[in-house]
């Protein structure tokens, strides 16, 4: 198709996801839909010739950038050699040298992968395994599940209720019951103990054992937390919160689940977000950078523990996905891994995570931002009304800061990120592995351009 064939189609016949598409309902290119036709290293093409930085790896994906013909040439090696076949009590290479690749690099004895297609299924699949687990060990009460504030966890009826922002939950209720909310780790705006992390720390963990001792200790089946929670623009955990969280856990008998479909395979510098902040999950849930993006698959990965009881006699966890540990995508994913370790990418990012938090922190001079937050090569920068007193935007300025002024002017400027007012307004920045400096300079001046000028309209 040519251009306007491209966008007429675009128009009448694919449905966007998370999309207003009233924004593309008109003549003239600024209704257009935003086409992206290719990838090179950290940069994206659009239809008609422009460059943007990627500065969100697609959508926190694309961990080795844009172009690897190893990772292409991986796909098309498998899908010659074995295009398809289920993990339904078969088996093929690449899942199982994959599941193998995975267990290696997992904190502890989480040995055990189940693979899915994404995200959304692997914290699905971990709330049917805690909940089938403890059946199957004596304790069938046990079936609730504790999540954050604000978090976000996935868009299926499952990963939904665990989802802790009622904005993206309402149009689709009821949703599964006795999913319920503990408070999160944005410092920024702590309620309490805002002056001293560790004890902010410990206040909020402890809210951990107060909901699972008000709904009742042997009902309560796991804790999904992210490592950094994404969704309110990166909240990093405070000093302890972790250690604290484990501790409950093991008091209550409670599973903790690391939901880090975005912040494993690098995004902080490490394999597993666990590992960078030194705690022990009995669940990961994972998907996103385990292909680099190049194709769809996620990961459940569970300790031996858990997987025990579904090990005898003719026990079995009655579960699965059609393209769940697909052998094109596995085979993808294990090259992916090949390629970290070959490059080692992960202690490229750790080398080189300092100057991104560095750089990023020149932008606290600007009067609109009141907070640079993050870890790795994940980082939120909130939006501010007022930097002395954190007064933040409302609704109305949102749609018309936010969204109508800072997200179009980043995008217009060729930087591809994301501005979210899910909580408080944030751009978010999780970009490619392999970026460097100079990549980290254009993120910096762009933004400043932009938010300068944003400051104007308050």
């Amino acid at each position: 198709m040519d251009d306007s064939a491209l966008q007429r189609a675009a128009k009448d016949n694919l449905w966007l996801h998370f999309s207003q598409h009233g924004r593309y309902d008109g003549d003239g290119p600024q209704h257009d839909v935003p086409i992206m036709v290719r990838g090179e290293g950290v940069y994206l093409y659009d239809n008609k010739g422009k460059r943007y930085l990627d500065a969100l790896a697609g959508l926190f994906v694309s961990q080795l950038g844009h172009g690897r013909r190893e990772l292409a040439e991986a796909a098309a090696t498998q899908a010659e050699t074995l295009a398809f076949m289920p993990l339904w009590s078969y088996a093929h290479p690449p899942a199982i040298e994959l599941a193998e690749k995975i267990a290696s690099y997992a904190p502890g004895d989480l040995n055990r992968v189940f693979f899915t297609s994404g995200g959304g299924e692997a914290v699905e699949s971990a709330w049917k395994l805690a909940k089938d687990y403890f059946k199957r060990v004596g304790k069938p009460m046990k079936h609730k599940v504790l999540s954050r504030a604000i978090a976000y966890h996935g868009t299926t009826h499952g990963a939904l209720s665990i989802t802790g922002l009622p904005g993206l939950k309402q149009q689709f209720e009821p949703l599964v019951p006795s999913a319920f909310r503990v408070p999160n780790t944005n410092i920024y705006r702590a309620p309490v103990h805002g002056d001293d992390p560790e004890a902010f720390g410990r206040w909020a963990a402890d809210q951990i054992a107060v909901a699972i001792e008000y709904e009742g200790p042997d009902s309560v089946a796991a804790v999904f937390l992210e490592p950094v929670q994404n969704s309110g623009g990166c909240f990093p955990p405070p000093p302890g919160y972790f250690q604290r969280v484990r501790e409950i856990c093991d008091e209550y008998d409670v599973l903790l689940v690391s939901d880090e479909v975005i912040c494993a395979y690098g995004r902080l510098g490490e394999m597993f977000g666990a590992t960078a902040f030194g705690y022990q999950p009995d669940i990961i849930t994972s998907a996103k950078g385990l292909t680099s993006g190049y194709a769809p698959l996620g990961a459940m990965i569970a300790t031996d523990r858990l997987f025990e009881p579904f090990a005898k006699d003719k026990a079995m966890f009655a579960h699965g996905y059609t393209f769940g540990g697909h052998p094109v995508s596995t085979a993808v994913g294990l090259r992916n891994m090949q390629l970290f370790e070959e490059e080692d990418i992960l202690a490229g990012v750790r080398e080189k995570a300092p100057a991104f938090r560095a750089t990023l922190e020149r932008l606290l001079d600007l009067p609109i931002v009141g907070d640079v937050r993050g870890e790795g090569f994940f980082y939120g920068i909130e939006l501010v009304k007022d930097k002395a007193t954190r007064e933040s935007f409302t609704a109305d300025e949102c749609e018309r800061i936010l969204y109508g002024f800072v997200s179009k002017g980043l995008f217009d400027e060729g930087l591809y990120c994301r501005a979210d007012d899910r909580g408080d307004p944030v751009i978010q920045l999780s970009p490619p592995l392999v970026c460097t400096q100079e990549h980290f300079d254009e993120m910096e001046q762009v933004l400043r351009s932009v938010l300068d000028k944003a400051y104007t309209l308050i």
